[in-house]
């Protein structure tokens, strides 16, 4: 069968169908856009994460950025940056551009998520379109300038979605029923407590308190009751190894590398479990208690779901020893955690990525 010429094909008119089903009529092939890639970016205080549709999590490295200073251009990002620090000239500067889960230099912040893209195969010409997670906390100006950061890392369009909500749904909770879906998301530089009923928070805790803050806690008790300085990393694997969130310390210690205050001499300072959690345990309560507050302020019908469904703890800090079962006996309730509680949030917002258009109200609610 012969195509006919464009001179051959008859004029559209009010009758004729419209678009592409016209063009098919007339003989003519129309022309197929692809689809704008879509990504869920989740960008946290300690480590930034990215989704996309049908493939899971495809980028997971800190949330750090090596920037040469003389010409603002960005030499390595996240593992590659950290292994840089105490390793570069006075120029080159490691940037960690989000603090409580929120953007603290605008221009840094870009210039990430610009080298994140790019690392997971997208230019700047991509016409990306990305969901973003937002604590449920932060503010107008917080969540503005995160989208705005975005669009100029190169994002056509950049949505936002509530980490608790996010969570919820990578947990497969039933968040648009009638019923309670309780969730905390311990971060490194955020926890926030929710209980979800019919897509929307009905109660809600939030502390700009994480992981990072146990860290410097276990630095700022070797430096003032040891007179021994460790580097961050040091305090997070001690935290790790022997930190306990229970109201008995673990009978365990560590030996880790330290620099004395006084002379500068480089020792090995031996740490035991009672000294790490004397250190964490005021931030561990804070924790705690907040959670018990967001179930306290929830409505009675949606309060008893709780009792009878548990709530679910995520997040990177909630791998902390003995934090489900504190969190347990202080609410009266059951406490669940997952597989993967550090990817629960960005695998959620991925999920997400199916269905944009019914789950419009999701991203309204949370680009307030």
């Amino acid at each position: 069968m012969r195509t006919p010429s464009l001179e051959e094909v008859p004029e559209a008119s009010e009758h004729a169908p419209k678009g592409s089903d016209a063009l098919c009529d007339a003989g003519v092939a129309p022309t197929i856009r692809p689809m704008a890639p879509t990504l869920a970016i989740d960008v946290g205080t300690s480590t930034t994460r990215v989704a996309a549709e049908g493939r899971g999590v495809i980028f997971a490295e800190p949330t750090v950025v090596a920037i040469d200073t003389r010409n603002g251009s960005v030499v390595a990002l996240g593992h590659e940056a950290i292994e840089l620090v105490g390793r570069t000239p006075r120029h080159v500067v490691a940037f960690r551009p989000m603090q409580s889960g929120a953007i603290t230099d605008f221009d840094v912040g870009a210039r990430l998520l610009h080298g994140v893209l790019e690392r997971c195969g997208l230019g700047r010409f991509s016409r990306t379109r990305v969901l973003l997670t937002v604590p449920a906390s932060a503010t107008a100006i917080e969540r503005r300038a995160l989208r705005q950061a975005a669009r100029r890392a190169g994002a056509a369009h950049a949505h936002l979605l509530e980490a608790p909500i996010a969570a919820a749904i990578g947990l497969g909770l039933p968040i648009h029923d009638p019923v309670a879906s309780s969730v905390v998301v311990v971060g490194a530089g955020t926890t926030e407590a929710a209980v979800i009923s019919l897509g929307g928070i009905v109660s809600l805790a939030s502390l700009r308190v994480g992981g990072d803050d146990l860290d410097r806690d276990i630095a700022d008790w070797t430096r003032h009751h040891a007179g021994a300085v460790i580097a961050s990393a040091t305090a997070e694997a001690l935290k790790i190894s022997i930190g306990s969130a229970a109201r008995q310390p673990l009978n365990r210690s560590a030996e880790v590398p330290a620099r004395m205050t006084l002379d500068g001499e480089g020792v090995l300072l031996e740490v035991s479990g009672a000294q790490v959690h004397a250190a964490i345990e005021d931030h561990v309560g804070q924790i705690v208690r907040a959670s018990s507050e967001c179930l306290a302020e929830a409505p009675p019908d949606l309060a008893q779901d709780v009792l009878v469904h548990g709530l679910q703890i995520v997040g990177g800090a909630s791998m902390l020893d003995g934090l489900v079962e504190r969190l347990a006996d202080a609410t009266e309730v059951p406490v669940n955690s997952c597989d993967a509680p550090g990817e629960a949030v960005v695998l959620g917002a991925g999920r997400c990525l199916e269905d944009l258009g019914r789950l419009a109200s999701l991203f309204a609610s949370a680009e307030r």
